[in-house]
């Protein structure tokens, strides 16, 4: 599908490079000393002749190719331009469109080669400057109204009408617009989606009958209008991807490395501004890795990779956003160099750096200054261009973040909006303002109503939380970070769920209104220093109001960074309670309800018919996978009382347990369940066979004591080769 697009867009390109050709060719026939028509004629044969190549038309590749060096020779001065060669040229024309037309159609080229059409070509760039009027003709087919009527002729009319008037169904699906008409249109939109929002404010108020029927049909087509726009400044990835390979290229000869450049999502849509901001830092992302990823040859060697590194560019759409992955099977971030040249270069101490987690670490690379380059060179080394990229992603609503394992690779994930023209938001208000909040950060809202809501929100080492299913979720209080005074007293809690940098918090806020649709505006320069907002709009009723950034809100209340330390100790408590964890094998023997022994002494469960047991030596035995298996009933060991065979099932539950280099089972009335739990003893037991008590998924369960089980076994567990030597002495 994508090849078929390209090929598209290449008939387009082509059938309207034809047609300016066209009249650029009857132009030039009437002023031949035109140096710059004859110029453009050039450049765009050569143009059609270049991608013919790309594609794989050799047939129009080799036409267009003598046509060129004809041209090439008129260009020059080396030959003079004669109504015949004028004919020809627009015979070659008229080939072309002969191709294109079998192309679009998906018989590939056609059948003609046209070798007599390249051959005459070839023979008119070869024969001298001047030519006998006869042998100008013979350049012209014998069919032609050229060889009949002489040279004063030009070619055929009705051939060029009929060419011209079977217009490409490729051309009549498209048009060409300007980017600034595209934008100037866009931004009426976006005047029209404001005037909507203002008729619809002004409806909900007055409650007219009449007038909500016609806004809402005046919503339905602004939105339509609106997503119809949007979709024609959508343009592919692949317009900033084109460029890279030869940077990757022209990298890697430089630095002597060796180095393959792979990429998928090239047909991902973002809109045009989105597109030409990410463009200079995609490209320093892509050299970047280039100079500090991917070793050189001797260097991957010497680690047992290929000599060839691997560039990997992906683009995808997740959540209302393109994501953008730039990875490298290169070396990869030493985490511990990062965090030295840190404090080398005094950002820290070097306790402060030895608390950071690997992912505050890598995120150094981010700091204004910052490099870990030996050598300063044309690439790097001066520490200018990750906190260029860091701040012009986040710019444009989007973040950064950086994974990267030592020794095998890392990968920068870009998260992008779509667009940056009309969004989907939350208006809230706070402190007797309105704001808005962009719907793509918003996880959830939360009202905690009543008295309680007070209690609801705890604190921890003096921070706000939520304790919010089974987890502490940090709480920022919005007139708190923005010096704003509470209006009212509120009888309840409004707070909104938020996510930014793969981090959760709560934003408590005086009110939650309603989404809409708002257009973004950029802020003046006075205020673009303000890191906790990201643009303006206009309401409905007219006013301003500030679009919240929720990374900067968040880096502003601090709460981004607690949350990172709650999150090491909850991950240190959960590795801890890991450790502790113990998983037991849960069962019912007699008058225990639930009995319980570690999984790790278990070898197998099994269930016997009765009719298979046996007696050998006072005991019940099975023949076991070679071998004589005893088996204890837990009851019989637990209560002191013997097995009533009378009532006994006909099917026996035993674990098999392991004890040294025998096994033994253990006859249970029913196996219930396995549990991971952290085991605390809440009660010892001096009953034979028990360890104490314990509570096990909440319910109290009994530890058998499998030493002092395994103990009451009298039987002797004989082996079969045992057995026969044994045999074999007494004989």
């Amino acid at each position: 599908m994508q090849d078929q697009d390209i090929i598209s867009e290449f008939l387009v390109e082509s059938h309207e490079n034809l047609s300016r050709l066209d009249q650029e060719l009857v132009e030039l026939e009437a002023r031949p000393q035109d140096e710059a028509l004859l110029a453009s004629i050039f450049r765009t044969i050569h143009t059609i002749k270049g991608t013919c190549g790309f594609f794989a038309f050799s047939t129009l590749e080799r036409v267009t190719h003598e046509a060129e060096s004809l041209l090439s020779q008129l260009r020059d001065g080396k030959r003079k331009l004669t109504p015949v060669l004028i004919s020809l040229i627009l015979e070659t024309v008229d080939a072309t469109r002969k191709v294109l037309a079998s192309i679009e159609a998906g018989k590939g080229e056609g059948a003609d080669l046209f070798e007599g059409l390249a051959a005459r070509l070839k023979a008119a760039a070869q024969s001298p400057q001047e030519t006998d009027p006869q042998e100008q003709i013979d350049l012209i087919e014998p069919s032609s109204p050229e060889a009949k009527n002489g040279p004063s002729a030009v070619a055929d009319g009705s051939k060029a009408e009929d060419s011209g008037s079977r217009s490409s169904a490729a051309v009549d699906a498209n048009i060409r617009v300007g980017v600034g008409l595209l934008d100037k249109l866009m931004d009426l939109v976006g005047e029209l989606v404001l005037t909507r929002n203002q008729i619809l404010q002004f409806n909900i108020e007055r409650e007219d009958a009449a007038l909500n029927a016609t806004s809402q049909r005046l919503n339905l087509i602004t939105s339509e209008l609106q997503e119809g726009v949007m979709k024609t400044r959508m343009q592919p990835i692949c317009m900033v991807w084109n460029k890279l390979p030869r940077v990757v290229r022209d990298m890697a000869v430089s630095m002597g490395k060796q180095i393959h450049l792979e990429m998928a999502g090239a047909d991902t849509e973002l809109d045009r501004t989105i597109i030409e901001a990410i463009k200079d830092p995609l490209i320093h992302l892509v050299r970047n890795a280039c100079d500090h990823g991917v070793e050189s040859p001797d260097v991957r060697a010497a680690a047992g990779k290929p000599a060839q590194g691997t560039l990997s560019l992906r683009a995808y759409h997740e959540g209302g956003q393109v994501n953008i992955e730039i990875g490298d099977d290169g070396a990869g971030i030493d985490v511990a160099r990062v965090k030295q040249k840190a404090v080398e270069k005094g950002l820290m101490r070097a306790d402060q750096a030895e608390a950071l987690s690997d992912r505050e670490a890598m995120n150094l690379i981010f700091r204004p200054g910052f490099s870990t380059a030996q050598i300063i060179t044309n690439v790097s080394g001066r520490g200018v261009g990750m906190d260029v990229v860091k701040s012009n992603i986040e710019k444009i609503g989007g973040t950064v973040d950086v994974f990267s394992r030592l020794g095998e690779g890392s990968t920068v994930k870009l998260k992008i909006p779509l667009t940056l023209a009309i969004i989907p938001g939350l208006v809230i208000s706070s402190g007797g303002e309105r704001f808005v909040i962009p719907q793509v950060s918003l996880l959830e809202l939360i009202r905690l109503e009543g008295e309680a809501s007070e209690k609801r929100i705890e604190h921890v080492h003096g921070t706000p939380v939520y304790r919010r299913r089974g987890s502490l979720l940090p709480v920022a209080y919005l007139n708190e970070v923005l010096g704003l005074e509470s209006t009212h007293r509120q009888e309840a809690v409004s707070m909104v769920v938020l996510q930014a940098e793969d981090r959760q918090f709560g934003l408590v806020v005086d009110g939650i209104n309603d989404t809409q649709e708002i257009v973004v505006k950029p802020l003046g320069k006075q205020l673009k220093a303000l890191t906790v907002y990201a643009g303006a709009t206009i309401m409905g009723d007219g006013r301003v109001a500030l679009i919240l950034d929720v990374l900067g809100v968040g880096q502003s209340a601090g709460v981004l960074t607690e949350m990172r330390e709650q999150a090491r100790a909850a991950s240190q408590q959960k590795t801890q309670e890991t450790d502790q964890k113990q998983r037991l094998l849960l069962f019912r023997a007699g008058s225990f309800e639930r009995l319980a022994v570690p999984l790790s002494r278990v070898a197998r469960l099994e269930e016997f018919p009765r009719s298979l047991i046996e007696r050998a030596g006072g005991c019940d035995v099975v023949q076991y996978r070679g071998r004589i298996l005893p088996l204890i009933p837990i009851r019989m060991v637990l209560e002191g009382i013997a097995e009533d065979r009378s009532a006994a099932p006909e099917k026996v539950q035993v674990v098999v347990v392991n004890d040294g280099d025998r096994s033994v089972g253990l006859v249970v009335d029913q196996i219930l369940d396995v549990a991971e739990e952290v085991v605390t003893a809440q009660r010892n037991s001096s009953r034979k066979g028990l360890l104490g008590s314990c509570v096990v998924g909440k319910r109290v369960t009994d530890m058998v004591d499998l030493n002092a089980v395994l103990q009451a076994d009298t039987c002797d567990s004989v082996e079969p080769a045992a057995a026969l030597a044994y045999a074999g002495e007494e004989r």
